[in-house]
């Protein structure tokens, strides 16, 4: 489904991304870590196409396709969603005129009917009694005046509604509470199937005891260094990461 090879990226004349390389099948949930600034975000940047990145070197193969030939707007009707560390507030776009907007827009772009008001207020109500979300919210501007929590739990509604196929998850656990943990966990374990896959960013393994990924990666210097189980989130929580940094420096 995704095919990373030999990624070099650069933002504001930095090297971040130093040849980076990753592939990802259908219907696995892959776990980013490592400490801050070794490109994690960036590496969100790079597959959304987000307009400081600049791709020195490399490939992205999405279902067969070049992705970076796709602008913004093509990856997300291609089916990539991306939840990012802090979610904007739009003031003046209703949240439920927002969600029913990017609905449709994707249906129409593969030709598909279009949802009324009644068959997507209906949806809708589907999915905030799942979520155990306030109607109000849905009211309510963007993500203006929303708690952390709430924005977290939107995005995991937005990500029922949309049912991408790739979907990135930058730090979605963020400051999140054990309730509204377990609510954005329960919300990627509703999505995961055969046909999609995730990748999920985070410096903490504990969103890991609500879901089980596939694989968990470590990123260094702007590589992935090391991957493994679950097994390895926790060693990380435990002992941290300069083990592995002593690990790369004998193998040197």
């Amino acid at each position: 489904m995704l095919d990373i090879k030999n990624l070099h990226v650069q933002i504001d004349d930095k090297k971040i991304l130093k040849g980076l390389n990753l592939h990802i099948n259908p219907g696995e949930i892959h776990v980013l870590m490592g400490i801050n600034g070794t490109g994690k975000s960036t590496l969100v940047k790079a597959i959304s196409a987000h307009y400081d990145c600049l791709i020195k070197e490399g490939s992205i193969t999405y279902k067969n396709s070049d992705l970076l030939q796709f602008d913004a707007t093509k990856r997300a009707n291609e089916g990539i969603f991306m939840s990012f560390q802090n979610p904007v507030e739009i003031p003046g776009v209703s949240n439920m005129y927002f969600l029913k907007t990017a609905l449709n827009e994707k249906k129409k772009y593969h030709g598909e009917e279009e949802l009324n008001a009644a068959s997507f207020l209906k949806l809708i109500k589907n999915k905030t009694d799942t979520f155990n979300l306030d109607d109000k919210v849905l009211k309510r501007n963007l993500n203006e005046g929303f708690s952390g929590g709430e924005k977290k739990r939107n995005e995991a509604l937005q990500l029922l509604i949309l049912d991408p196929v790739l979907s990135v998850l930058d730090e979605t656990d963020s400051g999140l509470d054990i309730d509204a943990l377990r609510v954005v966990a329960n919300g990627i374990n509703k999505l995961k199937n055969d046909d999609n896959a995730l990748i999920l960013i985070t410096h903490y393994q504990r969103i890991l005891n609500y879901m089980q990924p596939d694989f968990v990666h470590v990123l260094m210097n702007g590589k992935l260094v090391k991957s493994g189980t679950k097994e390895l989130a926790k060693e990380l929580e435990e002992k941290g990461y300069s083990w592995i940094e002593e690990e790369m420096t004998e193998v040197t």
